[in-house]
């Protein structure tokens, strides 16, 4: 990209939030998710408002430059990753929160920290139920555009049902305003909606009203078991969503996942437990329903229970299960596949993981969020060896398959990105294929918004 056209982004924006230095834009490069390669971008704009986003799209739209969001980038699908003579647009820079105690809501710019809107809602007695695993470092802007999930979704929902109106920057420039402040808003089509989860192909988000939760009044209970086979842990899953009983969280832990997290820190957890299974309850009547829950789990053949109120114990366990990831990036470079099924066909989904890590010969360690059926097969593999990392991809693009068969989908939160991009057509026929390129053309129609993103 010629100095002359970078001069003239310059112009457009605040004094000083161009970054044209090659070593100034490495950090702004990359997502987590080391599979993709990232170019290198010709300039990075840090937005300071909503003014430097409209004025950099609009800019990009008249020499049909495109641009890649971005916040922590945190995400898993290289949906983040800078591209040649792109424009990286980072986000973090919008981080206003106001707290409306009200009326239950907040409104947030996209490079608010999601832990950190919980802090400040918590004075008020109100949380934001939305909890992605990188929670203390991922942020709503990022959240939306993945439509983020995480632990808390089997009773509170995923971050689209939190979201109730955008602040959007379409690919001109445009400013559009989408929702409102009301639960029930039906005036014209669910905009907010659209963007939720697109990725940011359709518009760049600069600010948020969402939803905010009370504060349970008890204090949580935590229920642990362990199985001898995986199996019986998913018998235990189905029981508890036969239940009347709702966990705010229910999560499953393998084998070698339970053992790469006692390698990474003691928790003390089984290493010989085929399964592991870890449920929250909360709001009222938090521990009478935790004692039917370790029924269900007895009942269902758990070898060993536990359960407790107490805020530390709690803790230690759910901090276990947080530090998966971490853990299992220690055995290797890894592939973190982000499948969803229904959770009465979840043994199946796990049963056909253990198939594919038997054909391709590769090890696969499983956590996932079992009461909604979203499970993150974590595939190793050494990225020094072709062989080993060409089965480890087939491995997963089976894994994939697996999950479409079983009426599930290849992503349940990480989004596509650009790394499941190839697989999407196993998922979506031609006519669905379509209908999105339709909107992505109408909304974007000079292509520069996270190109070869998505779709």
């Amino acid at each position: 990209m010629s100095e002359a056209l970078l001069d003239d982004l310059e112009t457009c924006v605040t004094d000083g939030r161009v970054i044209r230095s090659v070593d100034a834009m490495e950090p702004y490069r990359r997502d987590m998710c080391t599979l993709v390669e990232p170019g290198m971008p010709a300039a990075v704009v840090v937005a300071g408002s909503t003014d430097d986003v409209s004025r950099t799209l609009a800019w990009a739209h008249r020499h049909a430059v495109a641009v890649v969001p971005r916040a922590a980038g945190t995400g898993l699908a290289g949906g983040a990753a800078a591209q040649n003579d792109c424009v990286v647009l980072s986000l973090t820079g919008l981080n206003h929160i106001e707290i409306d105690a009200d009326d239950r809501l907040a409104t947030v710019g996209p490079g608010v920290i999601n832990a950190d809107l919980s802090r400040a809602a918590a004075p008020f007695g109100l949380f934001y139920a939305p909890d992605p695993g990188s929670y203390e470092l991922s942020t709503i802007g990022g959240n939306i555009a993945t439509n983020a999930g995480g632990l808390r979704c089997v009773k509170y929902g995923v971050t689209r049902h939190a979201v109730l109106g955008l602040e959007v920057v379409l690919a001109d420039g445009t400013v559009l305003h989408t929702g409102g402040r009301m639960v029930k808003d039906v005036a014209g089509y669910d905009l907010t909606g659209l963007f939720v989860g697109s990725e940011g192909t359709l518009g760049v988000i600069t600010s948020a009203t969402v939803r905010l939760t009370p504060l349970p009044a008890e204090r949580p209970a935590t229920v642990v078991a362990q199985f001898k086979t995986v199996d019986q842990a998913t018998a235990a899953v189905v029981a508890v969503s036969r239940s009347r009983v709702t966990p705010s969280m229910l999560e499953f832990l393998d084998k070698a996942t339970t053992n790469a997290i006692e390698d990474c820190r003691s928790h003390g957890l089984d290493r010989d437990a085929e399964a592991l299974l870890l449920c929250q309850l909360d709001g009222a009547g938090a521990d009478s329903a935790s004692a039917h829950v370790e029924r269900l789990f007895i009942d269902a053949g758990a070898i060993e229970t536990a359960r407790s109120t107490d805020p530390d114990e709690g803790d230690m366990l759910w901090s276990a299960r947080r530090l998966a990831h971490v853990a299992v990036e220690a055995l290797g470079a890894n592939i973190v596949e982000d499948v969803g099924v229904s959770p009465s066909r979840l043994g199946e989904l796990l049963r056909a993981i253990d198939a594919i890590a038997v054909t391709y010969d590769v090890l696969i360690a499983t956590v996932g969020h079992a009461g909604d059926g979203n499970m993150h097969p974590c595939i190793i593999f050494d990225p020094l060896n072709d062989d080993e990392r060409d089965r480890a991809y087939a491995a997963a693009e089976e894994v994939c398959r697996q999950a479409i068969r079983l009426g599930g989908t290849i992503t349940g939160e990480h989004g596509i990105g650009q790394f499941k991009r190839a697989w999407l057509r196993h998922q979506l026929g031609p006519d669905e294929m379509r209908a999105n390129h339709a909107i992505k053309s109408a909304l974007d129609p000079r292509g520069i918004l996270n190109p070869g993103r998505a779709l």
